[in-house]
C-alpha cells in the first residue's frame, strides 16, 4: 500500500473518530449539560498536556530527522571516500590500477542494484558486499609501491579504504527502525489522552467546534506518521537515497 494513501488514511480516521464520538455523545448528553460550565482547572490541564505533548512530537520529530540525515551522510562519505580511491590510484601501473578500479566498481554496482534493496527489505546490510570491500581492501594494501610517487599515494588510498569501511559500518548500524518501543507507546498513550482532552472540554456539535477538532487530531496522526516515516532511514518514502554514488560514478545504473 502506498504511503501516501496509509498517511490518508490514518488521518481521515483520527478525523472520523472525533466527529463519531463528539456527536455519540451529544446525543447522550443530558438537556440541560451546559458546555460553558468546564472546570478551570481542566481548561489548565488540557492547554498543559497539548504544550508537553507538542514538545515530545518535536523532539521525536527532531531526533528522527537528524538520524535520517546523518544516514545520508554517511552514504556521502561512503561513495567520496571509494571515488577518491578511483581516482587516486592512476599514479599506479595499469594492471593494478584497472584491478582496483574494477573493484570499485563491481562494490557500487552490488550496492545501489542489491545491496539497497536488501537494506530497504531487510534492514541489513549483505554479505557479497562485505566481501568485495575486503577484496578491494586487499588489492590495496597488497600492492608494493615501486616508487617514490606510488609510495606518496599508497597511505592516502589505505586512509580512504578504511574511511569507506568506516561509513559502511555506519550504514550498517542505521538500518531499521531506530525509535524504542517504549518511546512509540508514549507517542500513541500521549496522542490519545490529549485528543480525548477534547471531550473533556464538552465539545458539542458545532460545525467549528467540529471542524477545529477533526484538524487537530488529522495534525497530529499526520505528525506521528512524520515520525514513522523518518524512523527508518533507508526504508520508507522519505528515505535517504543512494544518489551520491550514481553521481560520482554514473557508469553504474541503479
Amino acid at each position: 500500500m502506498p504511503e501516501w494513501l496509509v498517511l490518508t488514511l490514518a488521518m481521515l480516521a483520527a478525523c472520523s473518530v472525533v466527529v463519531i464520538v463528539t456527536l455519540l455523545r451529544h446525543r447522550r448528553a443530558a438537556e440541560d449539560e451546559d458546555p460553558s460550565e468546564t472546570p478551570d482547572v481542566i481548561e489548565y490541564m488540557t492547554m498543559w498536556i497539548g504544550v508537553v505533548y507538542a514538545i515530545v512530537l518535536g523532539l521525536a520529530i527532531a531526533g528522527v530527522w537528524e538520524g535520517r540525515s546523518a544516514a545520508q551522510d554517511n552514504v556521502r562519505a561512503e561513495a567520496v571516500a571509494l571515488h577518491e580511491v578511483s581516482e587516486r590510484v592512476r599514479v599506479y601501473p595499469a594492471e593494478i590500477r584497472d584491478r582496483i578500479r574494477d573493484d570499485v566498481n563491481a562494490y557500487v554496482g552490488h550496492v545501489v542494484t542489491t545491496e539497497w534493496k536488501t537494506m530497504a527489505d531487510h534492514d541489513r546490510l549483505t554479505d557479497e558486499g562485505t566481501e568485495l570491500l575486503d577484496r578491494l581492501r586487499r588489492d590495496v594494501t597488497d600492492y608494493e609501491p615501486r616508487t617514490d610517487f606510488e609510495a606518496q599515494a599508497y597511505q592516502p588510498l589505505v586512509d580512504q579504504v578504511a574511511a569507506a569501511d568506516q561509513a559502511r559500518s555506519a550504514r550498517a548500524e542505521s538500518t531499521g527502525a531506530t525509535m524504542p518501543g517504549v518511546v512509540w507507546f508514549g507517542l500513541v498513550t500521549g496522542a490519545v489522552i490529549t485528543i480525548g482532552m477534547i471531550f473533556a472540554l464538552q465539545i458539542r456539535r458545532t460545525r467549528r467546534e467540529l471542524i477545529l477538532a477533526g484538524l487537530f487530531s488529522a495534525l497530529i496522526a499526520f505528525l506521528l506518521f512524520l515520525i514513522w516515516d523518518f524512523d527508518a532511514p533507508y526504508s520508507r518514502g522519505l528515505a535517504a537515497t543512494a544518489e551520491p554514488f550514481l553521481r560520482l560514478f554514473p557508469e553504474v545504473k541503479s
